[in-house]
Parts: C-alpha cells; structure tokens; sequence
C-alpha cells in the first residue's frame, strides 16, 4: 500500500481554541417584562436614590478635604495615622458603605481578611465593573493602584486620594517600573502600611473566566490574601466591558433594582514557596488558579493586549471577535510583540475584507493570492485551519503565518524556489518562465499571471531578481510555504510511483522525517 501523506504540522493542545472565546463581551438581554419592571420601578427608586447618593456625597466630600490637606501624594510618602487614619478606616468606609446602601446594594461578605503583617497584598477577581470599588470599603480602604488621571475627577478624585494609592502614569516611561518598586516596598513593609488591593486581571471581563494575571502583586513574593467578587442576580445590571452596555446604561438600571446583591469572599492567603517567589509568573498563575476553583470558572490566557487587538480589528471593520487570540499564549509560543502581531491582523484584514463573520474561505484565500483553487492551494490551506471546519480565523492564521510560513522563507529555500522559476539560469525570471511554472505546481493550463508578476517585479523591468523576488517573499510569506508544499507533493507522488524496494527506503525516509518536524514542531507549537 502506498504511504499516506505526512502532513507537517501536527495538531497539538498547547494552542487550542481557549475555553471562554470571548470575556469581553456583556450580551444581557432585556425582555419586555423586565424593561417594563425597571420603567415602573425606577419612576420611584431613580429619584429617592439619587436624593440620598447627593446626600451622602455632600457629607462625604469635605470629609475626604479633612483628611487629605496638605498630605503630600509624592515624595516620600509616609501611610496615614492618627486622626486621619481613623476618619478613613472609621468615618470615611461607612460613608462608603452608605453611598453603595443607598445605590440598592446588599453585601455579602465570607471568610476573614487577615492583618497586613498576614498579607499584605489582596488580589481581587474577577474584576468585571466599576461598582467593584465596594470591595475597597469591605476591606477597610486598603491603598490601591490608580491612574494619575483619576485624581482629577471631580469630587471622586478626593475620594481616591484618601486611599493613598500607587499611582500609575501613561505618561511616564519608568512608570511601570516606579510602581512595582512602590508595591514592593508597602508589601514588605512589616504592617507600617496598610494592605495594597490590586485587581491583578487589570481590565474588565464578564466574570466567565479568569484571565491572565499580571504579575505586579506578586513580584514582592509576599504572602497574597485572594479576595472573590460574585454578583449572584437574576439580571445582570454590572458588567461593564468592551462589548455591551455603557457606563450610564448599567447605572440606570442598577439603580431601578429593589437591590443588587454582591458577595467577596476572602480565601485564606497564599503563602508562596521558595520557587514561587522566584517566578512571579509561576505565583500568579497559581493563585489564579485557586481563585477559579473557588469560583468554578475556566482559565484562559486573554489580556489586556486582546482588547487593544480586539478594538483594532474593529477599526479595520472585521467582527471585534477576531481580535481575540490569547495574546499572552501565542507571543509566548511564537516570540510575537504586539506590534508584530497588529500587523498580522493587517493582512488578514486585506484577505477577509470580504468574508462575513472575518473567516477565511479557500475562496478568499486564493484570491489573495492571485492563484486558482488546486491541491497544492488546498494543501496549504488545511495546514492553516486548525479545527478542519474549512474557514481560517486571525488565531490561525497567526499561528500559520509563524510556524509553517515565515520558517519557510529561509535563504535557501528561497534560492531554491528561485532557480526552480529561472529555468534558464541567467539569474532573472521572465513572465513566460513565472507563468510556466505555476502551470505546472497548480496543475492549471488556463492561468493569467500578469498581476502578481507585476507586483513582485517592483522596478517595472520585465522580469524579477532574487533581490525582488526575497523583498516579495518576506511580505508575503505564504508563498515561500506554497512552493515546498508543492515540492512535498511532488516528492509524494514521486514515493508513490516508486518500485517496490525504492518505496520501502522512502517509507523509512518518510518515517525519520516525521520524527525530526514532530521535535520541531514541539519546541515552536
């Protein structure tokens, strides 16, 4: 019998579609007997609520002007005490636990937050609106991480002050830098300061996952106290993402609620390990995933970074959806930077401009292309989809684009392709010798090159040097893995047609060959 076809990229689990596709999205539906239960009720509660918040708030303001004037934010920064920190851990966190009373909200509070001298880091998750600021409160107003921005918000930003948070700059290029240095510092400070809360997911998500976290809270190699939010109601008037209600939508309809229960639960602290202290990464995935058992929650590794991808993908008018690729997962797989990989999405934008739903076609594909649909274009085109339902996504072809295209693009691969199109070896490529060729590797009789010659030949000369020909390449690497899949043919049908004794030494052949892409494929898949 003859060998079946080794394809040269086997399937494996470490780049699998992720559990949650999309934890950005807030898709509550409204039905009519809801919106009619929030109209009747709101006429009441919206009026009566918003009395009792600007209540609440005039008191609390010139409260919050008490305790921080003229105490510094910058500099060297000393933790409150005295008297202003028994108007914050006292006056300030009932007035705080009025404000979210009068709102509707019923807290729920489990387990037992220990001391700062136990932990002196709080992690919180899933972070999934802006009314998770009432953990805060429940906490006794630990210090927080906050933008520099927010001190500026009107009346709110006095409030933030209180907190004596870290302060973070988009401005400032050490900012980053300056901020662990800060977190460090409080968390290894013996209790002088108070516990530092951070929301380790570092964006918002719809609470079915928990994504990657990032690795400030856990750089000190303190002991870490996991804190849980859960909203446990029957309409989900609180998330607040990237996709799905705005800001003041969800507060309307927060506020037309008899009461919106929210429970935090406080889990014993993790007590990192010797290795754990050493690998911050290996300290908050751990936590990460204590956290999602407690919860009953998935994993996934989505960022930060997906957002920016998925807003991008937006702007480029595909499905914001397409965006979404596990950025942390793939840049580590593939050494990809964000930038590499919004220029990824750039292509794929140019072949699925016309794809519903921003899938791939083989269709679209060999449009791109400029190529006719054949087994070599239908070959290459399977490596590409992963999951075999006939349509590639921008994960894929990410992931094909590194692992099978740009490794093909080698020196040597390209002279090789070179010399098989420069029949007569002068060291330049004619249209006649372009268009002969790719006859032949598509199998098509009937084939009209002139627009892709044109475009490879970039000086307009007539025909294509190694130099132009490598320029196309490098931008347009499926080519290259076009070429030696159509090479891995012939050499098939070479085996295939073999005799007896040749097809057992090809068998062999073919069985080393295997075993070395599988050893390959394992360090880059």
């Amino acid at each position: 019998m003859p060998p079946q076809r080794v394809f040269a990229l086997p399937r494996q689990q470490s780049l699998l579609l992720p559990a949650v596709i999309n934890p950005f999205v807030q898709d509550t539906k409204l039905t009519k007997a809801a919106v009619i239960k929030c109209v009747l009720l709101g006429i009441f509660l919206v009026p009566l609520r918003a009395i009792l918040i600007s209540l609440v708030l005039m008191v609390t303001w010139p409260v919050s002007v008490i305790i921080t004037f003229k105490h510094p934010l910058k500099g060297a920064v000393e933790p409150m005490t005295g008297w202003r920190r028994f108007l914050c851990r006292n006056v300030m966190a009932a007035l705080g636990r009025a404000y979210y009373f009068c709102m509707g909200f019923r807290v729920v509070v489990k387990g037992r937050q220990v001391t700062s001298s136990e932990a002196p880091i709080l992690a919180v998750a899933p972070h999934s609106t802006f009314f998770d600021g009432i953990v805060c409160i429940v906490a006794g107003l630990p210090s927080t991480v906050s933008r520099v921005e927010n001190l500026a918000t009107p009346i709110f930003g006095r409030f933030v002050r209180c907190l004596q948070p870290v302060l973070v700059s988009r401005k400032d290029p050490d900012s980053r830098k300056n901020t662990i240095q800060e977190i460090d510092s409080r968390a290894k400070s013996g209790g002088h300061w108070p516990q530092v809360l951070i929301f380790p997911e570092g964006t918002c998500t719809n609470r079915s996952c928990l994504i990657t976290f990032k690795q400030g809270a856990f750089i000190p190699g303190v002991p870490v106290q996991p804190v849980l939010m859960r909203y446990p109601n029957s309409m989900d008037t609180v998330t607040w993402t990237w996709q799905g209600f705005s800001s003041r939508t969800l507060l309307l309809l927060t506020l037309c609620q008899l009461y919106t229960t929210v429970e935090i639960e406080f889990l014993p602290p993790h007590i990192p390990t010797e290795e754990e202290k050493k690998s911050a990464p290996l300290f908050a995935s751990r936590v990460r995933e204590t956290m999602a058992r407690a919860l009953g929650v998935p994993v996934t590794d989505h960022t930060y970074e997906d957002c920016r991808l998925m807003i991008s993908a937006g702007e480029l008018t595909l499905p914001m959806e397409a965006g979404l690729v596990e950025f942390t997962k793939i840049s580590r797989k593939l050494n990809l930077k964000w930038d590499n990989v919004r220029k990824e999405l750039e292509g794929f934008a140019a072949m699925a401009s016309s794809c519903k739903g921003g899938r791939i076609t083989i269709e679209e594909f060999a449009r791109f292309l400029k190529l006719p649909v054949s087994p070599v274009l239908e070959e290459l085109f399977a490596l590409f989809d992963r999951n075999g339902d006939g349509t590639i996504d921008f994960r894929e072809y990410v992931i094909g684009v590194n692992i099978l295209c740009r490794p093909a693009n080698t020196e040597e691969v390209l002279q090789m392709a070179f010399q098989l199109f420069d029949t007569d070896d002068d060291q330049k490529i004619t249209r006649e010798e372009f268009t002969a060729l790719l006859r032949s590797a598509l199998g098509v009789s009937d084939l009209n090159m002139t627009k892709l010659f044109k475009e490879i030949d970039a000086d307009a000369s007539g025909f294509i040097t190694f130099n132009e020909f490598q320029a196309f390449a490098t931008t347009h690497p499926e080519y290259a893995k076009l070429f030696t899949t159509y090479l891995e043919l012939q050499r098939y049908q070479a085996i295939q047609e073999a005799t007896p004794g040749d097809l057992e030494l090809a068998s062999q052949m073919c069985s080393d060959e295997k075993q070395e892409d599988s050893t390959s494929d394992k360090k880059d898949d």
